[in-house]
């Protein structure tokens, strides 16, 4: 089977290199190789590698440079994404593409659901709209997974960044007014190769089960780490920011966990296995 997935450096794509099924032929590309806001160039390596899956794993992260950058931000986010859309329709091929959390306003009281209102509140999340819609625009063959808050081998994430911090300094202070799931890229992975399995098409939330603030995240990823270090809560106001983040933006997988069949790990879990394996290297 052949698959074609991009962004092939960054933290998400490293989780399907990792865990790909045996039976993939797979072709990890990233902005070297493929540079997906150039249509000619997208267009030219999806028929000549004629992928029968497009797994789309890059995109513009860098939440507060993206109020500088929108133009860009839109490029990366919004046409590329219906570049490659439009490439998987022509190919036959079908696309997985991973979005986030942040296309909702944060205002909510209940998990959101997958066709809650939309409402982003800062240009990141307005970026990763656009390319959800353009997709939905040019190819019915698709996945579209929100997911928030990763961590996994790779890259620079929460966890990385606190287990350092906390190697240096007696007291930390992190933020407690902001509300997510923290979702592993292995679990992630996992969930999204289920999915695939059982024929899924359309949009699907998929987190870690379960929900806290950074400053629970950040006590419990020095608890595993066996790491002595004060937290202390702050508000997000104690951290200012050029772009808004929601303060409630925890996703409801309840969708995704009727066709898995079961549900999906605690956060709790996946930090756990996460920081033993990463404490074993």
């Amino acid at each position: 089977m052949k698959v074609l997935l991009t962004g092939a450096k960054g933290m998400l794509a490293g989780a399907f290199l990792k865990m790909a099924p045996q039976n993939w032929n797979l072709l990890p590309v990233d902005i070297d190789d493929l540079d997906i806001t150039d249509v000619d160039s997208v267009e030219k390596i999806v028929s000549s590698f004629k992928p029968e899956f497009i797994i789309n794993c890059a995109a513009f992260t860098q939440v507060d440079v993206c109020e500088e950058k929108k133009d860009h931000a839109f490029l990366v986010n919004g046409a590329g994404p219906g570049y490659l859309a439009q490439a998987a329709r022509n190919a036959e091929a079908f696309m997985i593409h991973f979005s986030t959390d942040y296309v909702f306003d944060g205002f909510s009281k209940a998990p959101y659901l997958e066709e809650d209102p939309i409402h982003p509140v800062n240009v990141y999340g307005e970026s990763k709209w656009e390319g959800e819609c353009q997709i939905r625009k040019q190819i019915g063959q698709h996945l579209i997974l929100r997911t928030q808050w990763l961590y996994g081998d790779g890259g620079n994430h929460f966890v990385k960044t606190v287990l350092r911090l906390a190697d240096k300094n007696p007291v930390l202070k992190m933020v407690h007014d902001q509300v997510g799931s923290p979702t592993w890229t292995e679990d992630l992975c996992r969930a999204t190769l289920a999915l695939l399995e059982k024929n899924a098409v359309g949009t699907f939330h998929l987190a870690n089960r379960g929900y806290c603030s950074w400053f629970t995240f950040a006590s419990k990823i020095v608890q595993e780490a066996g790491l002595s270090v004060d937290l202390v809560p702050c508000s997000s106001e104690d951290f200012p920011r050029a772009a808004r983040r929601p303060a409630y933006s925890v996703l409801s997988t309840e969708k995704a966990e009727k066709i898995l069949g079961e549900s999906l790990p605690s956060w709790e879990a996946g930090l756990k296995q996460f920081i033993s394996e990463t404490q074993e290297c």
